[in-house]
């Protein structure tokens, strides 16, 4: 088997065995700590542009199948895991994880202290990262000062949303979904629904979405910074207050960001499937699936119309806002799963309650 090194900007290398494609690539390293859902998580956009650490011990185990995807083109730059499974047994199975990642032209990494990455990762932030082949003759310092002279990527969601507007037809309430990068359990959550989905890119303006009359407007998930996409905050603040709107992960931020907050980068972010979140509304706790990098600063919420609604028992991040006047919240966290818990999944049905009542209101002044 092949020999591969990850290193880290920092000077650290880890030594271990290839799998996946031959290729080198660079990107931000970054760990989860969900012990199952990895097919999941390899092809969530909001992971563009990272070198991905599981760590739980055991990956690949039950394979690739072709029921758990979360989109079409996994955009992750690198894999890393303690142990591949070769030998994947599950009924569902239609390929090994290694022979998936050959076909994305994705290297991986195996065979790693993956807990002594986690710390550094923990207690550092997110690094950036080299995978590539561990030949006698790399050069490690040529390579960290490459890395340290590499600026941060910025169009994560210019590369991950859709080019042109899809329709996910139903006969329900029409919705208006403005792709950052979505996961496809966010549509699979709005179809079971009956809902009326149009599908459109995140540089899409209020016009061209108000033109559609949609009956409501779900702000989809994405991959980094809300602060690299000014003008989909733009858009998002000259739509408050003509339809109802549900903001999940980037969603939220941008529609906080719309409404006068501020956004700061977490020193190792949320990523796994076991993160608890309490609503302030009903005091209940509920495990919940996330993967962000940044969040809302609580502080700034104090000069807007928003009000923090869930907040997470890990560090007290804001984890959920609503408006005081109009009908729009937003959550941090993935209320569909794909992959974690679906304690949240109720957060669907309480926007669909939201535009039948506006639209009940609707018809009673028309």
């Amino acid at each position: 088997m092949k020999t591969r090194m990850l290193i880290l900007e920092d000077g650290t290398v880890f030594k271990g065995q290839a799998f996946g494609s031959e290729a080198a690539s660079q990107g931000e390293v970054v760990f989860t700590t969900g012990m199952t859902g990895y097919q999941e998580a390899i092809t969530d956009p909001s992971f563009y542009g990272q070198i991905v650490t599981l760590t739980y011990p055991l990956i690949g185990n039950y394979g690739i199948n072709r029921d758990d995807f979360e989109g079409i083109t996994p955009q992750i730059r690198g894999l890393v895991v303690r142990e591949l499974a070769k030998s994947p047994s599950n009924f569902r199975v239609d390929e090994t994880l290694d022979n998936y990642l050959i076909s994305k032209d994705i290297p991986g990494i195996e065979g790693i202290d993956t807990r002594k990455l986690t710390r550094i990762i923990r207690k550092q932030g997110t690094v950036r990262a080299l995978l590539t082949a561990a030949d006698e003759d790399v050069n490690i310092e040529e390579y960290v000062a490459k890395l340290q002279q590499t600026p941060l990527i910025s169009d994560h969601v210019a590369q991950v949303s859709p080019k042109a507007a899809y329709p996910s037809p139903g006969r329900g309430m029409r919705v208006v979904v403005i792709d950052y990068g979505m996961k496809h359990g966010i549509l699979r959550e709005l179809n079971k629904r009956d809902c009326d989905v149009l599908v459109v890119p995140y540089h899409t303006t209020a016009q061209e979405i108000l033109a559609w009359h949609p009956d409501g407007i779900l702000l989809s998930n994405g991959p980094g910074n809300p602060m690299d996409i000014p003008q989909s905050v733009e858009t998002v603040k000259s739509l408050i207050g003509q339809v109802p709107m549900f903001g999940i992960c980037l969603g939220h931020q941008v529609l906080s960001l719309a409404s006068g907050a501020t956004s700061f980068k977490l020193d190792f972010g949320h990523r796994g499937g076991n993160h608890p979140v309490k609503s302030l509304a009903t005091g209940r706790t509920e495990l919940t699936s996330q993967n962000h990098s940044y969040a809302i600063d609580d502080a700034s919420l104090v000069n807007t119309e928003l009000e923090v609604t869930h907040v997470a028992l890990n560090d007290g991040t804001v984890e959920g806002v609503k408006h005081k006047r109009y009908p729009i919240f937003s959550v941090q966290f993935h209320p569909e799963g794909s992959p974690g818990p679906e304690d949240s999944n109720h957060l669907f049905d309480d926007f669909i309650a939201l535009m039948e009542k506006e639209a009940e209101k609707g018809k009673q002044h028309a």
